[in-house]
């Protein structure tokens, strides 16, 4: 499977307990003057949509005035690094996918931050499902995992499976289906899924992962065909389409999350606080009109829950890694 690779290229718990006894709204005293949540990616993509609709549900209560601040470059480590060396006082969000934590470490030689010192968790933001797609270049008959098995192994030279981020679960989902089905599926990676996309519905790519967003305006069309879904259950958004585990891929029964943070040195009392106001944000209708486009749930909980998913996370993909051989740099 290293040939897969070789063609393509992160708590200690907190003590809250004082500041779980206060009021919701009374572990800060009143509303800071000005915040900024920092996203590792260009506006438009799904983090800094999300990051703007939170922010303006932010305001006034928890800050007089939010902004969304994007740090882009480095697969989104910037961001991160951003957020680690500014100061601890509520006013420096960082809201990231859990790969920039949880993956880069195995990827990367070395990184300039460390999540269990360097962050401090406030709440998960968001979860959502991958899903396996095939685009114009696979024949329409092909309508399941093992039909696209059955079709790659006739048709080795077309058996390509792209990701719109290459050194992303999303890549290493595609090397699992590989190492699963014992086929030889090639890795293409592409720079987002602005420039995969047309490549799908062109049919110069025949198949890819991605979020399963991403697919949903395609689906009604039919150029786009979903084969699969990775969570332990059907998707609300796609409840026709079969997951992983139903078409006998069991191991590859995962979920895609994104947290907010804040320095490490943060206070037990400025992590409740925006904690609250997170929660009371991912509640808004209009935040859930926004997921739903992204094909996104919203699963808002405690400090204590995005670590643990966080250190979950981390152990489900360092054996897939370092089966790969995959390094980013």
């Amino acid at each position: 499977m290293k040939s897969f690779a070789r063609r393509n290229f992160c708590l200690t718990t907190l003590g809250l307990a004082s500041a779980l006894l206060l009021p919701a709204g009374a572990a800060q005293a009143q509303a800071l003057e000005s915040v900024k949540i920092v996203v590792g990616f260009p506006a438009g993509t799904t983090p800094d949509v999300l990051a703007r609709r939170v922010a303006e549900k932010l305001a006034p209560s928890y800050a007089k005035s939010v902004i969304v601040e994007n740090r882009t470059g480095a697969g989104g480590q910037l961001a991160v690094t951003a957020v680690k060396g500014a100061p601890a006082d509520g006013s420096t969000i960082l809201l990231t996918p859990l790969a920039m934590l949880g993956v880069y470490p195995y990827t990367y030689r070395s990184l300039p931050y460390n999540a269990e010192a360097d962050l401090a968790p406030v709440s998960l933001g968001v979860k959502f499902d991958i899903a396996f797609a095939v685009g114009t270049g696979v024949p329409t008959e092909i309508k399941t995992v093992p039909d696209f098995i059955q079709w790659a192994k006739a048709n080795p030279s077309r058996a390509n499976v792209g990701s719109p981020a290459p050194g992303s679960p999303l890549h290493f989902a595609g090397a699992e289906l590989s190492r699963l089905s014992k086929v030889d599926l090639q890795h293409i990676g592409y720079r987002g899924t602005v420039a995969a996309i047309p490549d799908l519905l062109g049919g110069q790519l025949p198949a890819m992962v991605s979020p399963l967003g991403e697919y949903l305006k395609y689906i009604p069309e039919g150029k786009i065909r979903v084969l699969a879904t990775s969570g332990s259950k059907r998707s609300g958004f796609t409840p026709q389409i079969g997951t992983f585990s139903e078409q006998g891929f069991k191991d590859l029964e995962v979920q895609e999350y994104y947290g907010f943070y804040l320095p490490t040195k943060s206070s037990p009392a400025q992590v409740q606080a925006l904690n609250t106001a997170i929660r009371q944000a991912m509640a808004h209708p209009q935040v859930k009109e926004a997921l739903d486009t992204f094909g996104m749930e919203a699963a808002a909980g405690t400090p204590e829950e995005l670590a643990s998913t966080l250190r979950n996370y981390s152990k489900r993909w360092e054996p897939v890694i370092k089966n790969i051989g995959f390094k980013a740099d």
